[in-house]
């Protein structure tokens, strides 16, 4: 053909070989990504046949970093991290200070830079997001309060890179870095120049565009075309980080997140979200095949005892460190090895990371390969790591009495207190969660002068119902203990109000031991659990969709009916 057709080579070979190595993976139940980089390994310049053009490979990972980085920002939530602020912030401070320890330590013990030594440190501290939320959707354990303290601990972790991010290039000449973007200016002059950039740009969008966007978008959104809504939302994302690169010095990174959370003031937040996604889809796939191309398979060979280290790091020495933090937190066993079993990887911070240290001189090539062949094999065994947690919990409190204790700690939250009212010790209700449902099953409760005890995992929310004269116990209400203390042997009715569909049957069965006269109600989501549980466990289960549908159904025949 007369013309060059590198581009069109490239997103074929890439997207095309993503799709079939993508679905063997998740075929032999391995996360999708392992495939996305494994598409980059075959069509990179360090395996034999087909190269793809490496340069626009670079430029299209470019778009994805930004449609990714958009995307982490139209779903983060400030009140969502606030929930489990007491233990998702210094949890992720301190083990990512602790990860990079580590890291830097591995990486001064072969010789490296500091400077060095500190990015590699910190891309092996830093968990991927995208593996996280896909393994919790698949355990079903996304929206409970385990898997929200695991996703606001990564939420930490992403702006504490973000941070990085911005600071890294100022300080790269102080670091020993020698690429075309370091610095050569006085650190001081480079750093403050940054953070005044950076204010400038964060200013801004707080102030003009949580208001511009949104009303931009809902003067789209007026138009009533879909395909200017997709537009318009990708058109802001891109724009902004661009904009923001060119007018503020800010990497395209922290443009497009800020992007996506001034987007996310919209009332079409959700819209946007799920408009943009097949095409944030699209590009981060290129993102992570554009990644695997930068990794040379023999290190493998060549350098097998550091790649054991460096996975290592990732897969030991960070869980261990956050597991022992959670436990010192004073939370259960059972939520310090999910914890530990989603921080058992890296992902794609790591090679945003990678690829800025490499740019800045900071990090040799080997670096980047070692990130590479660690984030390969963290993300291909994640799902064993999830899949021993019950086994080990068991294992566990077999043969340990720290184990159990750890289990059955003393906790004034635990137990109710000892002035608690004698009605709520007899006959009462013990509500299992208060969330969006069981808050509203425990405001008709109190509306009709019903006694109950509230069993929730949330702390802090504990702390708050203790505080205005609930009678409230912490823990998790499938172990046995937590139904002790909320006195659900002498209970009339146990309510499971949470969307924890995996330990209903445990909660169940524990009460019936203790109880084996008391009614049990149940929330559910699934037809077939929802029909098991009625049959098996003659529990009363309400079906979200089926009650929603009974509702509407009665207000649409009482209006639609002849008066």
């Amino acid at each position: 053909m007369p013309h060059s057709v590198s581009l069109i080579n490239t997103i074929a070979a890439g997207l095309g070989l993503a799709l079939v190595l993508g679905f063997i993976a998740v075929r032999v139940r391995l996360p999708a990504l392992v495939g996305y980089l494994l598409a980059g390994v075959i069509i990179g310049p360090f395996t034999p046949g087909f190269v793809a053009d490496a340069g626009i490979a670079a430029q299209l990972a470019e778009i994805g970093v930004m449609l990714l980085m958009f995307g982490v920002g139209l779903h983060f939530s400030l009140d969502d991290l606030l929930t489990v602020r007491k233990i998702a912030v210094p949890g992720a401070l301190v083990q990512i200070a602790v990860a990079t320890l580590l890291g830097a330590g591995l990486a001064t013990w072969w010789g490296w830079s500091a400077g060095a030594a500190l990015v590699f440190g910190l891309a092996l501290s830093v968990a991927s997001t995208v593996v996280l939320l896909r393994a919790l959707e698949t355990l079903g354990i996304l929206d409970t309060y385990t898997g929200r303290i695991a996703v606001g601990w990564l939420v930490v972790e992403d702006l504490a890179m973000v941070l990085v991010l911005v600071l890294l290039p100022p300080l790269a000449g102080a670091l020993g870095g020698g690429g075309a973007v370091a610095s050569t200016e006085p650190v001081w002059q480079t750093l403050g120049l940054t953070l005044l950039q950076v204010g400038g740009f964060v200013a801004l969008m707080l102030v003009v565009g949580r208001r511009l966007f949104p009303w931009v978008l809902w003067q789209v959104t007026r138009t009533g075309s879909r395909e200017l809504f997709t537009l318009c939302v990708v058109a802001a994302a891109v724009s902004i980080a661009f904009a923001s690169a060119a007018l503020f010095g800010v990497s395209f990174a922290l443009g497009a997140f800020f992007a996506g959370m001034v987007m996310r003031e919209s009332e079409f937040a959700h819209r946007a979200a799920q408009e943009s996604l097949p095409l944030r889809d699209a590009f981060a796939v290129l993102f992570f095949v554009s990644v695997g191309m930068l990794f040379d398979p023999m290190v493998l060979v060549e350098r097998p005892l550091q790649v054991l280290a460096v996975v290592g790091v990732i897969v030991v020495g960070k869980s261990m460190a956050a597991c022992l933090l959670v436990l010192l937190l004073r939370y259960p066993l059972h939520t310090a090895l999910t914890v530990s079993a989603s921080l058992a990887q890296i992902g794609e911070f790591s090679f945003i990371l990678a690829s800025l240290g490499m740019s800045l001189g900071l990090l040799p090539a080997e670096g980047q390969s070692l990130i590479l062949a660690g984030a390969l094999i963290s993300i291909a065994t994640n799902p064993l790591w999830f899949g021993a947690i019950a086994p080990m919990q068991r294992w566990l409190r077999a043969r340990s009495s720290l184990a159990r204790e750890l289990d059955a700690r003393s906790d004034p939250l635990a137990e109710l207190p000892m002035t608690t009212d004698a009605r709520y010790l007899s006959r009462q209700v013990v509500l299992v969660g208060y969330g969006r449902v069981g808050r509203r099953i425990a405001a008709a409760l109190t509306a009709h002068d019903l006694p109950f005890v509230v069993a929730e995992q949330n702390r802090e929310l504990v702390e708050k119902l203790r505080e205005g004269g609930m009678a409230a116990v912490w823990g998790d209400a499938a172990d046995p203990a937590v139904l002790i203390q909320a006195h659900v042997a002498r209970a009339r009715v146990l309510v499971i109000a949470t969307p924890d569909t995996l330990h209903v049957r445990q909660m169940i069965e524990a009460a019936r031991t203790l109880n084996p006269g008391i009614q049990t109600v149940v929330r559910s989501h699934n037809e077939e659990e929802a029909a098991l549980l009625s049959r098996e466990d003659s529990a009363i289960v309400f079906l979200g969709e089926h009650e929603l549908a009974q509702a509407m159904s009665r207000e649409v025949v009482r209006r639609a009916a002849p008066a």
